[in-house]
Parts: structure tokens; sequence; C-alpha cells
């Protein structure tokens, strides 16, 4: 199925509307799921009953989180409402509402203790996300040109909602930093010799050909193999895969004896929110760093550190 020319027709128009990859895997796994349920019959003939039904499949037997049933939808009503031109009106569906859920941040002492446990280059990578606040996608795809140590900041490209944003960057990594690029700068140099780069978005590779021997376009964190461009099939090297700092942080987290909360990769960015508004510092400022488009979303961080900005007490603070 993954061959047949509708998919294949799905996939171009989501390449042409500027959608990314992940949301193009994404898209296409539950249209196929969608498909597959309903027998292999074609979108064309099936309608509003048909995505419900596959929807309560998944909310009641599958069991399935609230965001993936979003996420299936948003999959279903793009096929429907953008693609076959058959708008599928009020579904009557209504998933479950997600309640708050505070995010696990870390002490300062245990961030220390978890970066004591890495490698260098995990070092920096996990530096980065509690020092700038980033999502580990957004870390790993740095490139040399984002990085401006004079002034102290970072340019995030085609984050979340497929944003650009700027946000700070410690001046005290420089020299992990200018020491990455060196290894970057010779692993080009040994690539070029064999006649490909860095991976490039694929309008730009059209129009500078030479693009890929420019130390610019290098990721700060490239992958340690080749692989085919996933829109060219031109050999390339991608940057690191999520999976290697996770598995890092695993290691690391056990090695530190932090066994009281779960840690993962977005915990540094939750931490880095948290202890700039304990510091207090404006949360728009926070907002802007963090990319959020709501400050209403930045907002959930004031709960974590147990108070509003109004500098609100315990009553009991006045007695005891």
């Amino acid at each position: 199925m993954s061959s047949s020319p509708f998919l294949n027709f799905i996939r171009g128009e989501l390449r042409l509307r500027g959608y990314s990859l992940k949301t193009e895997k994404s898209y296409l796994y539950w249209i196929k799921y969608f498909i597959r349920f309903h027998h292999l019959k074609h979108p064309n003939s099936m309608g509003a009953e048909e995505v419900r039904d596959f929807l309560s499949f998944l909310a009641v037997k599958k069991h399935v989180s609230i965001n993936t049933q979003k996420s299936a939808l948003n999959a279903l009503a793009f096929l429907y409402n953008k693609l076959l031109d058959q708008p599928l009106g009020d579904l009557g569906f209504q998933h479950a509402k997600q309640g708050r859920r505070l995010p696990i941040v870390l002490e300062v002492k245990e961030i220390q203790k978890i970066l004591s446990c890495l490698n260098e280059r995990d070092h920096l990578i996990f530096s980065l996300l509690y020092g700038s606040g980033l999502r580990i996608s957004e870390c790993l795809r740095i490139r040399i040109q984002d990085i401006n140590l004079e002034q102290g900041s970072l340019a995030v490209r085609c984050s979340k909602g497929n944003k650009d944003r700027t946000t700070i960057l410690s001046r005290k990594l420089a020299e992990a930093l200018n020491k990455q690029k060196v290894y970057v700068q010779k692993v080009l140099q040994e690539d070029n010799q064999k006649g490909y780069g860095p991976s490039l978005p694929f309008a730009l590779a059209k129009k500078y050909p030479n693009a890929f021997r420019q130390l610019s376009w290098m990721f700060l964190f490239p992958s340690t193999s080749i692989s085919p461009h996933p829109f060219t099939g031109e050999l390339c090297r991608h940057h690191l895969h999520d999976s290697v700092p996770r598995k890092a942080l695993k290691k690391a987290v056990y090695a530190a004896k932090i066994i009281d909360k779960r840690v993962n990769c977005h915990t540094f960015r939750h931490s880095f929110a948290t202890h700039l508004l304990m510091a207090g510092r404006d949360i728009r400022t926070v907002q802007e760093l963090l990319g959020h488009n709501d400050v209403s979303t930045t907002q959930i961080y004031t709960h974590v550190i147990g108070q509003h900005f109004a500098g609100t007490d315990s009553p009991i603070d006045l007695i005891l």
C-alpha cells in the first residue's frame, strides 16, 4: 500500500504545501490505518460516518491517548477537507479533554549531576536543551550558521508550527561549541572529498549546487553515517538521530541516581522555563524564548513553582 498512486499523491500534496517530514509520516500512517480499518475501501467512497467509527475504535478499543486521537483526526481532516474536497462537517465526535498536567522539573543540582555523567558531545547537547530551552529536534537541527556567540543568540529554524525564533545562547558554551565546530569541519572535508555533504532543503540544493561544501550548512551534531536524502535520494549526512541522546540520557540519569523523577529530553526545556521564572524573568520574555503562541501555555510553569507572579505566599507563613 505504501507505493500506491493514491498515497503517493497525498505525499506529493503534503510536500507541495510545505508540511514537515514528521507530519508527512504521521498523516500517511493514520490514513493507511484508516483504509485498512475499513477493509481497503477507497476514502472517496467513505465519509464522516466512517471517520467517526474509526475515531471511536481508537478511543474505545485501542484506548489511545487524547493527543493520539487528535493526530488521527488531523490527518483525516486534511485528507477529506483539503484533498478530496469532501468536508467532514460536524462529526459529532468529542474526544476527552486533556486535564492539566504539571511538567516534571529538575533541580539545578540534579542537572549538574546528569551533565557530569555525559560525554563531551552529549554534555553539549543537554547544555543547549537546558541553557536555551530547546526541544531535542530543534537542538539536533542546529546548523553552524545558526550560532552567534558574539551576540549570545541561537536561531531556531522551522520549529513546531514551522516557525523560526531566536533564543539565548550561553557564552560559557563557547569552548565546547568551538571544539565541536572543529570536529564538524573535519567531517565536512572528508565528506566533500567523496562528493557529498550535509542534507539541505531541496529547493536550496537546486539553487546553490555547491552549498553542500560550505561549513555554514553543516549540522552541529552530524550523524555518524551517510544516508539517502528523504526527498532527492542523494547520499548526504543528516543530523544525529534523536535516539542517540535519549539513550545517553537514560544511562546518565541512572548513573546520577535520580530515581524519583521521570526524566526525558523535554525535561530540560521545562527546567529552563521554570528556573527563568523563579529567577524573576518576565513571563512574556520566557514565552518568546520558548516559541509559544499563547502566554497561557507558558503559564503552566507558574504552577510548577507553586506561586503566581504576584508573589503569593501560603497564609501559614504569617503564623509560623
